[in-house]
């Protein structure tokens, strides 16, 4: 079985093996450490894909790659948000149960894009809003601590557009390149400088949502 692996589905692996790690730093309340696993598993998430189209494309890449990317894109951000707003529903019976069913939303609805990603994958577009771009979204959220009321319609919103069919461009390298800077400023710095890292990731990745879709439909009329 192992000589079915490629270099990028050992990258897949690393991925993986970064969302665990945020969860069991989740566990132990280190929530920065948390993050920085997650942010992890984006830059290695984003890496196996320019790899496995430089090198020889393995015959579990496909599967590992959805597998992988359930445990770091969509069970560890789950997590993330449910222990940063612990404290905020636990003497609130409603607002727990209301959070739960949010990310309960937010994981199947992962889970139905990952599983039929490579089957309705096109060559210039994603079909709804790529998972990562989602993780992205309401990991920097969790981590700004935003109002609890203001997290939850915007977990659906994100989680629905996933799934929908709204077609957003496939960025080139030199973007891919920008973004995982941001990723890594993002990783460095944290809170410092006033939130300035993320609110940047988060700024960048809000014109690619809102516009994307305008210059796909535009490009394809």
């Amino acid at each position: 079985m192992i000589k079915l692996l490629s270099v990028a589905d050992v990258i897949s692996l690393t991925n993986a093996i970064f969302g665990f790690l945020a969860i069991l730093m989740i566990f132990s309340h280190e929530m920065r450490l948390a993050f920085s696993f997650i942010l992890l598993a984006l830059l290695a998430d984003g890496l196996d894909g320019i790899v496995a189209r430089k090198t020889r494309k393995g015959e579990l890449g496909e599967y590992l790659e959805a597998m992988a990317d359930m445990i770091s894109l969509g069970i560890a951000p789950a997590f993330f948000v449910y222990h940063t707003y612990f404290d905020v529903v636990s003497n609130y019976l409603y607002y727990h149960v209301l959070l739960v069913v949010v990310l309960i939303i937010f994981l199947s609805l992962g889970i139905i894009r990952l599983a039929s990603f490579h089957i309705i994958k096109e060559e210039t577009s994603f079909v709804g809003l790529p998972a990562s771009a989602s993780t992205i979204f309401i990991l920097i959220l969790s981590f700004l601590k935003i109002e609890f009321i203001y997290i939850l319609p915007f977990i659906v919103i994100v989680s629905i557009v996933m799934v929908s069919p709204i077609r957003f461009p496939k960025i080139g390298l030199k973007i891919n390149a920008v973004a995982a800077v941001f990723i890594l400023a993002t990783l460095i710095f944290g809170s410092m400088y006033n939130n300035f890292a993320p609110l940047l990731l988060f700024s960048a990745l809000a014109v690619y949502a809102i516009l994307g879709p305008i210059y796909v439909r535009k490009k394809s009329s």
